[in-house]
């Protein structure tokens, strides 16, 4: 795990280790495609996101769901989703599941155009002793691009068993940090539902 340096609500330093994971099993519907394979600048965007996810400093990480065979052709760590075809919630759960040592996981979806290491490293020194840190982009909270805790699992399984599918619906109980996030980094957290998102020379 790798080590961080973050501010407790107490001014009490403190190091953080946090692992990653890629959210690959959504159905794609609208891009007509598995997004995880799609490759901008040469390289599949779920490698893109777990890149940028390592140079953040995320240990260990996988990726959830999706063509586990596929995926590990790219030297990835695949792991199956605990709640297949049920939702970004059940792979956050999977994700806290698999990550028994981490103080907390990124998780991102795998569809990111333009992944960011600096914002994921920013989210992660943000938590602090919130049980989750969640970008917020022109008032949207982006709860597929967000960091966290292993406290909140117990909370996130509740809600996921309550029969509650989307992540927005399961942090009632938990304590939430929205950072806003201006402008000028707004790129970090653009995903693609269809092609007319993606960069021109996108080979898909």
């Amino acid at each position: 795990m790798q080590p961080l340096f973050a501010a407790t609500r107490s001014g009490v330093a403190a190091f953080m280790t946090f692992a990653g994971a890629v959210l690959a099993g959504g159905a794609s519907l609208r891009m007509g495609r598995p997004k995880a394979f799609i490759e901008i600048a040469g390289s599949p965007m779920v490698a893109n996101v777990a890149d940028a996810l390592r140079s953040a400093g995320a240990d260990p990480v996988m990726v959830v769901g999706g063509d586990s065979a596929r995926i590990a052709s790219l030297r990835l760590r695949a792991e199956p989703d605990l709640h297949p075809g049920e939702g970004p919630l059940g792979g956050i759960v999977t994700a806290l599941r698999l990550s028994p040592t981490a103080e907390a996981v990124a998780v991102l979806s795998c569809d990111l155009v333009v992944p960011s290491a600096c914002e994921i490293r920013r989210l992660a020194d943000e938590r602090g002793d919130d049980d989750v840190v969640v970008p917020v982009v022109d008032h949207r909270p982006q709860w597929t691009h967000a960091v966290w805790s292993l406290r909140a699992l117990p909370a996130l399984e509740a809600a996921f068993a309550r029969g509650e599918r989307a992540p927005r619906h399961a942090v009632s109980d938990l304590s939430v940090r929205r950072l806003e996030i201006d402008r000028s980094n707004a790129a970090a957290y653009v995903d693609a539902d269809t092609t007319a998102d993606l960069p021109d020379d996108t080979v898909t």
